[in-house]
């Protein structure tokens, strides 16, 4: 006969498992999406190869565990910068400059993160191809009009700003001059939109001086007003919240916090928790708002990943 004290052990409710943190939860599903995409289509891609990838190289420099797996099929193309414009399969990159520029980014991560062997003459090649793409007015314009960003797509404000970084992390003598052009132009953008505000307050954390107080202070302002109830933000001040302008309102708050976004940044990290899929992705966002892209899904997924990683406790 049992004795009472260990029937009642073996009846006693199990306490459920603690969940796995929603970092892990992405870096778990990019881990598993971002490899298959090469061997399944025969050609590379900027949401798997560049903006899934960057993710994962940036969770793996933080110390979170990604398979070496994960990456080492992106990791051999992204070294191979004279192969970017022919990604190979059936079709080609609709917009070179913005592929050459997604998967420098990830590029410039896997380096940061130690994971790239040998990659300075890579590197250079890429910053090189970058810095031959930039108009005369410092810009780097992508295909059709300078509209709203999306997640895979940037926008020419997010394109300037990741263009810029590329360049000054790469080489910041070699590429003074078309750094200066990026700042002066960047400087000059009106500030209207969620990506606006969060791109130049990126910015200003970037060049360190307090040159411009008032634009740091007008992007900032809009930021706070912009916030919705439940902690995300739209395209504009008044839009629906999305997770890929919420990441990027996250981002830039994260990079230069204070007591009085403390709270604001919470709330963001908390709505960008919420809206996570069982899968441990998330919905995309989509211009305009409501479409089915994978794209889209994938680069949301990696701008919401990077967005908790940087608020990570």
């Amino acid at each position: 006969m049992i004795p009472l004290s260990v029937l009642a052990l073996l009846l006693a409710p199990t306490a459920p498992a603690p969940a796995d943190p929603p970092e892990v939860r992405a870096i778990r599903y990019l881990a598993q999406e971002v490899p298959r995409w090469r061997p399944e289509n025969g050609c590379a891609s900027c949401h798997h190869n560049g903006d899934g990838a960057h993710a994962l190289f940036r969770a793996a420099s933080l110390g979170f565990e990604v398979p070496p797996e994960a990456t080492t099929d992106s990791i051999q193309w992204l070294l191979q910068p004279d192969l970017w414009d022919d990604n190979g399969g059936q079709g080609t990159f609709s917009d070179k400059r913005l592929a050459r520029l997604q998967f420098a980014r990830a590029l410039t991560e896997a380096v940061a993160a130690d994971l790239a062997p040998n990659p300075r003459s890579a590197l250079t090649t890429a910053a090189d191809q970058l810095a031959a793409d930039q108009q005369p007015d410092g810009s780097w314009p992508i295909d059709g009009p300078d509209t709203l960003g999306s997640p895979a797509t940037y926008g020419w404000s997010l394109t300037a700003l990741t263009a810029r970084r590329i360049l000054a992390t790469t080489d910041p003598d070699r590429y003074r001059d078309p750094i200066a052009a990026a700042d002066h132009w960047l400087r000059a953008r009106p500030i209207r939109t969620t990506l606006d505000a969060s791109v130049a307050l990126l910015h200003e954390h970037d060049l360190g001086t307090e040159t411009s107080p008032d634009r740091r202070r007008q992007a900032l302002d809009l930021l706070l007003r912009a916030q919705s109830p439940d902690g995300g933000w739209g395209p504009y001040e008044t839009s629906p919240p999305e997770v890929f302008d919420t990441a990027l309102a996250v981002l830039a708050l994260a990079a230069a916090p204070s007591t009085d976004t403390r709270e604001h940044l919470q709330r963001g990290r908390s709505y960008l928790i919420a809206t996570q899929l069982p899968s441990g992705g998330w919905p995309e966002t989509t211009r305009p708002s409501g479409s089915e892209s994978d794209a889209q899904h994938y680069s949301t997924t990696a701008w919401a990943t990077l967005a908790l990683l940087a608020t990570k406790q």
